[in-house]
């Protein structure tokens, strides 16, 4: 056994739980916004729409999919150096390119159905179901012509094969990596260096790209931008593991950064951006995205760092649940369409009522059956006193 192997990091397993579950956050709200988000979500309730709902889209998006990445990086750095790269690369095709071969194909005729039935029902057409049914008169309807939500396992399967590479070049050059680990370390120790530090090769990025924020490609063909963006994210992630006995500096100003995060958010949010230039908002986005990820990963590591059988079936659930969630949060607004309620109210049923579909299915279909097995590596008991701490799972298992 080895004596150096990294135990079960509970609050960075949360923190990607979290960023996943606000999948459906995201989706459920999108619907009510009053922003035209055009073809990345081309749902609008035609009756029900708000300001403050444009905030809750916009506040999730600005934090959600760099965070994941960073959880992403640091636990695929785990797996390349705690077990074997071999492991790693075995473990990703398992974890991440089998299930989204499974599933972009299971998905891609209920999320199109989910969203052409609702869009139907919003434009008042004759027959939603009729138009639902229509596009799949033949076999190639059903062939994936995008990547949908599963976006992100695309490019999690390209990051894992880039840092596979990466990973062994590195370990041919111990000089190299020793001196970046150490200078990567120093860095991360001081708050507000490292804020201005990944600040700033954040704006660098936005600079080249031209762009105030990545436009996710939901190609099957890789996007430069998109890889570029988030393999930062997902790099810093990566190195950030041999420096993990700093993570508890992550607390230092963690409070103080997420409510700089949330203020700065807001302030932009409410403010006329139409005389700001191009670099300003590009630098106000760059400090945003880093004020986030430090002060949520610091509030995690503070207050979810130990073991939690609700939080750990939470993590478990995750990926199923994100994976369930995109076409019921597409299909649900048109089945309240006509009801008589101020936009809030519609998103929370929408967002409950798919979280509830989502949970129910997992506990009952997915978590101890092959299905769990396929996704999560193995079968876990539906019973949360089963979910034990895993130095009692080692006693109990003696």
């Amino acid at each position: 056994m080895n004596s150096h192997k990294t135990e079960r990091l509970h609050a960075l397993d949360s923190l990607r739980a979290i960023m996943m579950m606000l999948g459906i956050v995201l989706h459920a709200s999108n619907t009510y916004v009053v922003a035209d988000y055009g073809a990345s979500w081309p749902l609008k309730d035609p009756i029900s729409t708000a300001g403050y709902m444009d905030w809750v889209s916009s506040f999730i998006h600005a934090f959600r999919m760099p965070i994941f990445f960073v959880v992403a990086g640091f636990f695929a750095s785990l797996l390349f150096h705690e077990r074997s790269s071999a492991k790693m690369i075995k473990n990703r095709v398992n974890r991440i390119l089998l299930p989204f071969l499974v599933f972009v194909m299971l998905l891609w005729p209920l999320v199109t159905m989910a969203f052409t039935y609702s869009n139907s029902v919003f434009a008042e057409g004759s027959n939603p179901l009729l138009s639902a049914l229509a596009g799949f008169s033949s076999l190639h309807a059903f062939i994936p012509q995008r990547t949908m939500h599963l976006w992100f396992l695309y490019y999690l399967v390209l990051y894992s094969i880039s840092s596979f590479i990466v990973g062994l070049i590195f370990k041919k050059l111990p000089w190299f990596t020793n001196k970046s680990s150490e200078l990567f370390s120093f860095i991360i120790q001081k708050p507000l260096l490292k804020l201005l530090v990944f600040s700033v090769i954040t704006l660098v990025i936005l600079m080249i790209m031209n762009r105030t924020w990545v436009a996710t490609s939901l190609s099957f063909i890789p996007d430069l931008n998109t890889f570029i963006f988030y393999a930062f994210f997902y790099f810093f992630g990566w190195i950030l593991f041999k420096s993990k006995a700093y993570l508890s500096s992550f607390m230092t100003y963690d409070w103080i950064f997420t409510g700089l995060g949330i203020g700065l958010f807001t302030g932009y949010f409410l403010m006329d951006t139409s005389a700001l230039s191009i670099q300003v908002i590009m630098a106000i986005k760059s400090v945003n995205v880093w004020l986030f990820i430090f002060g949520f990963t610091g509030l995690f590591i503070r207050y979810a760092s130990n073991h939690s059988a609700m939080m750990r079936y939470v993590s478990d659930s995750s990926y199923w649940v994100y994976l369930l969630h995109l076409p019921l949060t597409a299909l649900l607004p048109s089945l309240i369409l006509e009801w008589s309620m101020p936009a809030f109210f519609k998103f929370f049923i929408v967002m409950s009522g798919t979280a509830l579909v989502c949970f129910v299915t997992y506990h009952y279909f997915v978590r101890s059956t092959f299905i769990g097995a396929f996704l999560n590596g193995r079968k876990y008991s539906r019973k949360l006193n089963d979910i034990k701490p895993p130095v009692l799972v080692a006693r109990t298992t003696n």
